[in-house]
């Protein structure tokens, strides 16, 4: 039972991780890279998505369509004030986001947020590890376990952890590699 619980927190620091990365740049469109900006509606900050529809009707386009005409103003200046270097052109109820090509400093910058994002993950699933860790020490002191289901415990979550900083190091090279693709 405790694995398990283990295994669904460290899935969802991954699957945390991996929405980050759909966030970042690379040159392409991409739906997602708008997931993370906040648009100021009705008194509240809420996801774009909650304001328009968000598509990608071309490689290098994208499209915000605005469904309330007195909120075209907040969505575009919440899109040009993300740090995701992007200007929006506003077309009626529409805005229009053109995705330049991205020099090689801009890559590299894309690729550190990307590194700092994998290691926020990497620190998530250790300290998961270190939770699981400290509750099989607890039950080992009140006798609900053997010292020998202890050790044998302690490696199965070593293990789940190491397969988990391995998928978040997959996950990062593959990003990069997707970054810094010309």
């Amino acid at each position: 039972m405790l694995l398990e619980d283990l295994r669904k927190k460290m899935l969802a620091s991954f699957d945390s991780l991996l929405k980050d990365f759909g966030g970042l740049r690379t040159g392409r469109a991409s739906v997602t890279i708008l997931d993370n900006i906040m648009v100021e509606a009705y008194g509240n900050m809420v996801p774009i998505q909650q304001v328009g529809t968000v598509s990608a009707p071309e490689a290098r386009l994208l499209t915000v369509q605005v469904w309330d005409a007195s909120l075209i103003k907040a969505t575009e200046l919440a899109i040009r004030n993300a740090p995701i270097g992007l200007s929006p052109m506003v077309d009626g109820s529409l805005i229009r986001i053109a995705i330049p090509d991205l020099s090689e400093e801009r890559r590299k910058e894309i690729c550190k947020l990307a590194g700092k994002y994998a290691e926020q993950a990497k620190v998530a699933v250790r300290n998961i590890r270190r939770d699981g860790m400290d509750h099989i020490k607890r039950q080992e002191k009140s006798k609900e376990i053997t010292e020998d289901e202890h050790k044998k415990t302690a490696d199965e979550i070593q293990k789940l952890t190491d397969e988990f900083v391995k998928k978040i190091d997959n996950a990062l090279e593959s990003k990069e590699k997707d970054i810094m693709k010309v």
